[in-house]
């Protein structure tokens, strides 16, 4: 069965910079588009950043573009995100998911998901 395993995640202050991991396994992972999602308290769960599986086009969330960057290495099953320039408003649970051969940007269309790692930026 598919397993996504996020890391990285912790407390850093506003400003700062932090590098999820995600680990895949149990699928074929260059058939698969590889993203981010977040949830913060109380929000809607959010589309942050996708990578695709063909030539690793790459799509984001209006909140993070030009502060984020997602990055996958076909070698090692990983897919990452880099987030630089961190708010608070970035506190959130960090999910990796993955959807075959398409990228999407709705939780719903998600064919897997992890089970999050905690982001927080204190002001």
């Amino acid at each position: 069965q598919v397993q996504l395993v996020e890391s990285g995640g912790g407390l850093v202050q506003a400003g700062g910079s932090l590098r999820l991991s995600c680990a895949a396994s149990g699928l074929t992972f260059s058939n698969y588009a590889m993203g981010w999602f977040r949830q913060g308290t109380g929000k809607e769960r959010e589309f942050v950043a996708a990578v695709d599986w063909s030539d690793h086009s790459t799509y984001y969330g209006d909140s993070v573009k030009g502060r984020f960057t997602i990055s996958r290495d076909n070698a090692k099953n990983m897919v990452y995100l880099q987030m630089n320039s961190l708010k608070p408003e970035d506190t959130a649970v960090y999910y990796c998911a993955a959807s075959r051969l398409v990228v999407v940007t709705t939780w719903s269309a998600l064919d897997s998901w992890g089970q999050g790692t905690q982001v927080t930026v204190s002001s």
